[in-house]
């Protein structure tokens, strides 16, 4: 396994990390711990969770925090919160009341009493940023978290805020989770330049577009049973034709070069230096150790220079 920076921070996570939001959902706790022993056997550090993920009630951290019991010293563990965890109308968004509660309820999930990096899951307009943040570098100093990130950000929200932070003297973000991967490339633009100017780095999620990129939809037919094509509005507004097409292209690209389109969809991540790390969600160890096996394949800068055009 292969190791960076999480952004400034200076603390070192795998190349490829877990993305745990099917814990607690389609993975039960069985299976939550075989996937975490297998990414550990790899070389992965990087768990990333939220309290939302799960039913949402909170299970995919519970199911984290059993499987990773012993093993604390080893990992940096990753949550989030802002998402709607209860009835009332404080159980959701990024208050420093709802942030306070929701912290001490993730810390007994986990069973850990810090967070390696606690993240805003998304932009909350309600909430002036300034209150977030505050609450946030009062985490840090209290000992609960260790560093800050967000998700789903915009890059002006992004720069604002740490901007804010270091006029305040507050800690800053040091991490952003975008939607990033080969069908999706709009944090080119602005997230990514923003990224590699402050040094905050950037995890991609759903780097495998939904299983679009594993190569498991066929243009014309319908989605292998028990997929997310099934269900999952995300993958069903992207099996168009234009997709397709770009798909074709893509694997023969890998094909012709000995790999799969899954091992292209993280190579080409991995091929920027201000990507930390690539969060992938596994359910089974078997697809933890083919994650784990792309880092292996180094794109050139002639790879990169052709992908440019795909």
């Amino acid at each position: 396994m292969n190791y960076r920076n999480l952004g400034k921070a200076g603390v070192k996570i795998s190349a490829i990390g877990i993305g745990c939001n099917q814990f607690g959902g389609k993975v039960d706790a069985d299976g939550a711990k075989a996937a975490v022993q297998r990414a550990l056997d790899e070389g992965i550090n990087f768990f990333d969770t939220a309290d939302v993920y799960g039913k949402p009630d909170g299970s995919s951290e519970e199911f984290l925090g059993a499987a990773l019991q012993g093993e604390r010293k080893r990992v940096v563990i990753a949550t989030k919160v802002r998402f709607k965890m209860g009835e009332g109308p404080n159980d959701v968004g990024a208050s420093r009341y709802h942030i306070m509660n929701a912290v001490e309820a993730s810390l007994r999930r986990l069973r850990t009493d810090h967070f390696d990096l606690y993240q805003i899951h998304a932009w909350d307009e309600s909430v002036p940023v300034e209150v977030t943040l505050h609450a946030l570098d009062d985490l840090v100093r209290a000992g609960k978290v260790r560093y800050i990130g967000t998700s789903q950000f915009s890059a002006w929200q992004l720069a604002h805020t740490n901007a804010l932070a270091g006029m305040m003297g507050w800690e800053p973000l040091v991490a952003i989770q975008a939607h990033y991967n080969l069908l999706e490339r709009d944090a080119v633009r602005e997230v990514l330049p923003y990224c590699a100017w402050a040094n905050v780095g950037l995890l991609p999620y759903f780097p495998l577009a939904g299983g679009l990129l594993t190569g498991k939809y066929t243009r014309g037919e319908p989605p292998p049973a028990g997929s997310r094509g099934e269900f999952s509005p995300y993958v069903k507004n992207r099996l168009t034709d234009s997709n397709f097409d770009k798909l074709d292209k893509l694997r023969a690209f890998a094909d012709s070069r000995g790999h799969t389109l899954h091992d292209l969809a993280f190579a080409w991540l991995l091929s920027n230096n201000h990507i930390s790390s690539v969060i992938a969600g596994a359910t089974t160890p078997e697809q933890v150790t083919m994650n784990a096996n792309t880092i292996e394949w180094k794109l050139s800068d002639e790879n990169l220079a052709e992908m440019k055009e795909k």
